[in-house]
């Protein structure tokens, strides 16, 4: 079972990236936001976690990794302990003995689930034993692998390999255990939620998921902020705890930054950084200026 836990970490976001299509949008904006403080800059950089091979990262996003000494990213991708997460996983993910998937979900919705599992040529057996969060993303995971998305090409995979040549040091905004439990204690209701969430979000993805990346690409986050908000809506106590929540937690975090002498390049999820409560908001409104690169 090795291969449905790896790479967990991130995959939330990257769900949240494919739920609705997008247009086009002004060419010189980028999802990259920039922060002046006392002596230094703070770029925000809004992340796709998985991206095709083939893609290539704007030039702002290369021009803030050169300016920055210090990356912060939504864990600690350099120090991440894979014996340790799998552990987390398994504890976290795996239903007490004597109950199943099956029984969590019902007929109707495991019937659904089960199509689109072996649509992803894994069978739902295999994911019996488990959380219906868990299930979740891992369909979602080998939705986009299925349709060339690869974890490894995704920008935080991406920066920190270079960062790792450049000796550049990387620090988290939360541990992967912190990240994992935020989906793992949602009440069940929830969980049931999130995986038809997926399974229906998997069913149009092919078709929206290509628009999605032209919109980050293109800086669209206005379009991106309606895509959180119509997520808001149907979803509002899933999207909460992944977006909202978090984005609160990392302000004082963000702003600790501001006082050093280093320039520092922040990347999260791109959700986070557009529409009402996310991080750009909850600053500009605690007086900062945050300027769209």
């Amino acid at each position: 079972m090795k291969h449905l836990f790896a790479r967990w970490a991130g995959v939330c976001a990257a769900l949240l990236l494919c739920a609705a299509g997008a247009h086009a949008a002004d060419e010189q904006h980028h999802i990259l936001w920039s922060l002046q403080g006392k002596t230094n800059k703070v770029y925000l950089l809004g992340s796709v976690h998985l991206l095709k091979a083939s893609e290539k990262l704007p030039a702002a996003i290369d021009s803030a990794y050169a300016d920055a000494e210090k990356l912060v990213m939504e864990i600690d991708m350099d120090d991440l302990d894979p014996v340790q997460m799998q552990r987390d996983v398994m504890e976290l993910a795996a239903l007490p003995e004597g109950q199943t998937l099956e029984q969590q979900l019902g007929p109707q919705v495991y019937a659904r689930f089960t199509t689109q599992s072996r649509a992803l040529g894994i069978e739902p057996t295999m994911l019996n034993n488990f959380r219906p969060w868990f299930a979740a993303i891992t369909l979602v995971q080998l939705q986009l692998m299925k349709l060339g998305f690869d974890p490894d090409s995704g920008v935080e995979k991406r920066l920190t390999a270079r960062a790792a040549t450049d000796g550049k040091p990387i620090q988290g905004l939360e541990t992967p255990r912190e990240q994992l439990e935020i989906i793992a204690r949602l009440p069940e209701k929830q969980q049931r939620e999130f995986l038809l969430y997926s399974v229906e979000d998997a069913e149009r993805m092919a078709t929206e998921v290509d628009q999605l990346i032209a919109a980050w690409r293109q800086g669209d986050a206005t379009q991106m902020a309606k895509l959180l908000q119509e997520g808001f809506d149907e979803y509002p106590d899933l999207y909460r705890p992944l977006t909202v929540e978090r984005n609160r937690k990392w302000i004082p975090q963000i702003e600790k930054l501001l006082d050093s002498r280093d320039d520092y390049l922040v990347v999260v999820g791109a959700l986070h950084l557009v529409g009402t409560d996310s991080v750009i908001d909850l600053l500009e409104r605690k007086g900062h200026k945050v300027k769209q690169l």
